[in-house]
């Protein structure tokens, strides 16, 4: 089963930066702009990018929409973006913006009725991704400041049936660290329902990805061994297919 690999850009002040474990206070900050990295992975051959609105995340709403709209304009990748969308005016925004596929965390998780009746609008079909963010197996929310005592194979259970594009599992734990991801876990939580499942936090190299290979997923995010040069994108795709 190929595996989809996708690489990833966090945005914080229109800068392309990463956090450790989901902490503001330790941010890595990358010498490229942001549209630079985009065109690099167009170049290896990549498909799809991953945007998160760092900004939007701690303030609640989008904050990073023109740019992501530019980036869209600019690479012709399928995008998907996530960082504070809260309603549906942003999601309408975000995809007049040019963004295919829309990832909800806090809002969903806090207000499941409201996901819920979301993703079940046909609108709405195929495009809402569920981030389903866990500390220690429980649900993390509020840009991982805050848990829950809802865990995260629950939840994967709950939406085996809903027409969402994915579940976008990451180990806060294991999120900026390079060493590995959860791999027991992501397979836990492929495995409890039909809802494809993307992998994402501590990919640092192109074994992780060989690993993740075996899992009955559909793709990976690699952030951080992108823009440190410890996997090679092109090379990371080649052993997906």
């Amino acid at each position: 089963m190929p595996l989809t690999i996708v690489p990833s850009i966090d945005l914080r002040n229109a800068r392309l930066v990463r956090l450790q474990q989901g902490d503001y206070q330790r941010q890595l900050d990358y010498d490229i702009e942001p549209i630079d990295a985009i065109k690099s992975f167009v170049s290896a051959g990549a498909k799809w990018v991953h945007i998160v609105d760092l900004d939007g995340a701690k303030e609640g709403k989008p904050a990073q929409t023109k740019l992501i709209s530019q980036l869209a304009s600019a690479s012709g990748l399928s995008m998907q973006v996530g960082g504070g969308i809260r309603s549906r005016e942003d999601i309408e925004q975000l995809i007049r913006a040019g963004v295919s596929r829309i990832v909800l965390g806090t809002r969903a998780m806090e207000d499941w009725n409201w996901f819920r009746g979301l993703v079940h609008e046909p609108r709405y079909s195929g495009k809402i991704v569920l981030a389903v963010d866990a500390k220690d197996g429980k649900i993390a929310t509020r840009a991982w400041s805050e848990t829950s005592q809802r865990t995260a194979i629950d939840v994967a259970r709950e939406v085996s049936d809903w027409p969402l594009a994915a579940i976008l599992y990451t180990d806060v734990a294991k999120d900026g660290m390079l060493q590995g991801p959860n791999f027991q876990q992501t397979r836990a939580i492929a495995e409890a329902g039909k809802v494809p499942v993307i992998a994402s936090g501590g990919v640092g190299t192109l074994d992780h990805i060989r690993k993740l290979k075996e899992l009955p997923i559909w793709g990976v995010i690699l952030g951080r061994s992108l823009h440190e040069g410890k996997v090679d994108l092109a090379e990371a795709i080649r052993v997906g297919a």
